[in-house]
């Protein structure tokens, strides 16, 4: 268990879904750029939504286990999103696709904005994270 994480929820504030309001932090930083739904070799192995997102959580976890992290050690996640109104739609399996990669690791600040495009013609999902160690 990550100790060294505070989850940041204002007294009389209805609880989020999914994701926290606030985390605090102490310890060793990690940023990991935004990543894509693209393998290892920057080739894309499907157009759908949902694979290219947990193709994303997958090169996330990659980068940050070369830190010596895990999704534990998470504390903000931005999403990047060609279309927000599939995200919606599809949350079901956005989430299923999350908790398989990232488990249940819920305490951690995110924000999702939709953008009219990513360098990556082909993609359909940014995501960049900040993460420490304790």
């Amino acid at each position: 268990m990550n100790t060294n994480k505070q989850i940041l929820q204002p007294a009389g504030w209805a609880p989020p879904r999914g994701y926290a309001n606030g985390v605090a932090a102490s310890g060793r930083q990690i940023y990991v750029a935004g990543q894509i739904g693209w393998n290892a070799q920057c080739q894309f192995e499907s157009d759908d939504f949902v694979d290219q997102v947990r193709q994303t959580l997958l090169n996330i976890k990659a980068v940050l286990a070369e830190a010596g992290a895990g999704p534990e050690h998470i504390t903000r996640m931005t999403w990047y999103l060609i279309d927000k109104r599939e995200y919606i739609a599809r949350g079901r399996e956005v989430g299923a696709a999350y908790r398989e990669v990232l488990g249940t690791e819920y305490g951690i600040a995110m924000s999702a904005v939709q953008v009219g495009g990513l360098m990556e013609d082909r993609a359909k999902v940014e995501i960049e994270v900040t993460a420490v160690l304790p």
